[in-house]
């Protein structure tokens, strides 16, 4: 990584870790879910209609707080996910210090743009490779779309093992080297299925901590 890109990463950092008002410690840990060995008929049959679901529905959106680490560097901020089948736009946003970046990206590696840096917009082939080069921050965002709704990424490697909870929902799934863990859900609400509200995804020295404050799924 050049210079430029340490400076970058490490304004980054700072500017999102003096954001303590958005601290990921304000709820209390649910207790851990029960794993199972085997899941029942009925729910393997609630946890497929819910996939069914969210695969219907290409629009959607979240926002909540964040914490990402590699290494010794980190912060944590607001973020403000909108999803457009394959496309998505990431806002970073650290409320103390009024700064913001956007991450504009495709799913499929199809080009990534950065906004927000010293230095003007970073741009290549891969939104990914893109926010890591200026950076230092490796954080999955190709497949957070199927792994932040609950679902295993299907244009990718094949999951090397996925853990269910008695309602058949994952608990834990491994994929692509990162190690993701689903410790909190929302419950089905007016028409929308169950969705995670807390997940931590490691991966060596890499760790994303993601609480969600709030869904919309469909359009405005």
């Amino acid at each position: 990584m050049n210079m430029l890109s340490l400076k970058t990463a490490g304004a980054l950092a700072m500017a999102l870790s003096l954001s303590a008002c958005v601290s990921l410690g304000e709820r209390k840990a649910p207790a851990a879910p029960v794993v199972v060995s085997t899941v029942s008929a009925a729910a393997q049959q609630a946890e497929a209609a819910r996939v069914a679901a969210l695969q219907a529905q290409p629009q959607w959106s979240f926002q909540g707080r964040v914490a990402i680490n590699k290494g010794r560097n980190g912060g944590n901020g607001r973020i403000d996910w909108q999803q457009q089948s394959r496309q998505y736009v990431v806002e970073l946003s650290a409320p103390v210090t009024r700064q913001s970046w956007k991450l504009t990206g495709d799913s499929h590696h199809e080009g990534g743009r950065l906004e927000g840096l010293d230095g003007g917009p970073r741009e290549g082939e891969d939104a990914q490779q893109v926010l890591l080069e200026a950076t230092g921050w490796d954080i999955p965002v190709n497949q957070l779309p199927a792994w932040v709704r609950g679902l295993v990424a299907d244009d990718a490697a094949p999951a090397e093992q996925v853990e269910r909870d008695g309602e058949g929902r994952p608990r834990r799934v491994r994929q692509m080297g990162w190690d993701i863990q689903y410790l909190d859900w929302y419950p089905a609400e007016g028409g929308r299925p169950v969705l995670p509200r807390r997940i931590e995804a490691v991966n060596g020295d890499a760790k994303v901590r993601l609480v969600v404050d709030s869904w919309v799924l469909g359009g405005p």
